[in-house]
């Protein structure tokens, strides 16, 4: 090994043994090991300035100062009061309309602030038809997960698997090209959830009205550890009830359309049209540049540039190439469909103890890499790894929606197991099927 590949496999383990232990920010350890590398030589200057303005940062802070713009003007809130309406009229079965609506929504906006949101109503209207709001909490949460997987904007992590399979010299995704894949997946997991997750967890008494308050508090309060899904920060900016503003609601919703519109047709890349978006909503006044900054959540981008920075190193050092070659050493004899089903395993496994970033950055060049020693399309393991780095359901901390619940709904550790586990393993193979339908080898 040269000192260059050492210094890097002594960085990553010296993140990922950070992040597992999680007692610093997240975002502090990937900076933290983007420094070293660029200190030591290990990546130039030219590099780690590539990694700040690459396409998935751009657009990522542009869709947040989107989404934060139409939060601001009140419509979350106000579909949440509409929801909340038809719950009480039809019931238990409101419940779960409101799952799949924060699922849908999930699909095109950030589902932190969905969550935080509909997660009280979830649990007030629960308690007021005499059901136990645990019962609905995790499907809310993992239908938020699940909705993420749909669209290339659903969730940062594949939008940054999209940039580095096109550092690797792979054509970008469209923003509704996994889409089939992730309703196939989303629709069995929602079934799975409907049909057993109230069999699975214990259903505890109604909270009292002290209860409910101490667990606002502790959402209100609550900032999350460094592995909930990458996305660090704070959840409170989302928890204050915002008045409907009717003519920002409108522009709001138009500009967001016209972003998907304008890329999804490929008229330009989706950080260009986000972007675009995002400026226009300041010049016409529907949000203020001071707001703007506090929508970006500059936390989790500077967590997604650092995890590219050292993505970058993996690649220029060859460790990435080498730590290929060792897995697909001992895939002989194997047929690509079983290397595609174990990269979608060892992925969601990663997942399960590192953030979703981390995880891109280290399996969306074993993906290429593996589909060129096959000599097969590299599409269907990179929509493996997109899939799979969000899907991940045991544990509590595997994504920050569930950590929102968990404290929410007074959960143990073991309920996510016990309805996690069934969910990765039926998701995993509904992926594996969906993907081999909608992108062949």
């Amino acid at each position: 090994m040269t000192i260059s590949q050492i210094i890097t496999l002594l960085v990553l383990l010296a993140v990922v043994g950070a992040l597992i232990w999680d007692k610093v920010r997240a975002d502090v350890v990937a900076l933290t090991g983007a420094a070293f590398l660029l200190m030591t030589g290990v990546v130039r200057p030219v590099e780690v300035q590539s990694a700040f303005a690459s396409p998935a940062i751009v657009a990522l802070a542009s869709l947040f100062v989107i989404a934060y713009a139409m939060e601001l003007a009140g419509l979350l809130d106000e579909a949440i009061h509409r929801v909340t309406a038809l719950c009480r009229r039809i019931g238990t079965a409101g419940l779960w309309v409101l799952i799949v609506i924060a699922g849908a929504a999930s699909s095109l906006l950030n589902n932190t602030p969905i969550v935080v949101l509909s997660a009280p109503v979830v649990r007030d209207v629960a308690k007021s038809l005499g059901k136990s709001p645990k019962c609905y909490l995790i499907p809310l949460s993992y239908a938020a997960v699940l909705g993420g997987c749909c669209t290339l904007i659903g969730t940062s992590t594949n939008l940054l698997v999209n940039d580095m399979a096109a550092v690797a010299g792979q054509p970008r995704f469209g923003i509704f090209e996994i889409t089939p894949v992730g309703l196939i997946v989303a629709i069995v997991g929602g079934i799975y959830l409907f049909l057993f997750s109230k069999r699975l967890v214990k259903a505890g008494p109604v909270n009292s009205e002290e209860d409910t308050e101490e667990a606002t508090r502790q959402v209100e309060d609550f900032r999350e550890p460094g592995l909930a899904g990458g996305l660090v920060g704070t959840a409170q900016p989302f928890a204050k009830q915002t008045k409907l503003r009717p003519g920002a609601a409108l522009i709001s919703s138009l500009v967001f359309l016209a972003v998907v519109t304008l890329a999804t047709f490929n008229v330009a890349p989706i950080a260009a049209c986000a972007f675009a978006g995002a400026v226009l909503l300041i010049l016409l006044r529907v949000i203020t540049a001071d707001q703007a900054y506090q929508g970006l959540r500059p936390e989790v981008l500077m967590l997604i540039a650092g995890m590219v920075v050292l993505g970058i190193a993996l690649d220029e050092t060859g460790l990435a190439n080498a730590a290929t070659k060792i897995l697909i050493g001992s895939m002989d004899g194997m047929s690509p469909l079983l290397a595609l089903v174990i990269l979608y395993g060892v992925t969601l496994f990663a997942t399960e103890v590192l953030s979703n970033a981390t995880v891109a950055v280290l399996f969306t060049p074993i993906a290429v890499s593996i589909a060129e020693a096959f000599s097969v399309s590299p599409r269907p393991f990179l929509v493996a790894v997109m899939i799979a780095a969000s899907a991940a359901f045991a544990t509590p901390f595997g994504y920050q929606t569930n950590v929102l619940v968990y404290q929410m709904g007074g959960y143990s550790y073991l309920d996510f197991i016990k309805v996690g586990i069934p969910l990765n393993l039926i998701t995993w193979a509904a992926a594996v099927v969906a993907i081999q339908m909608y992108f062949p080898f």
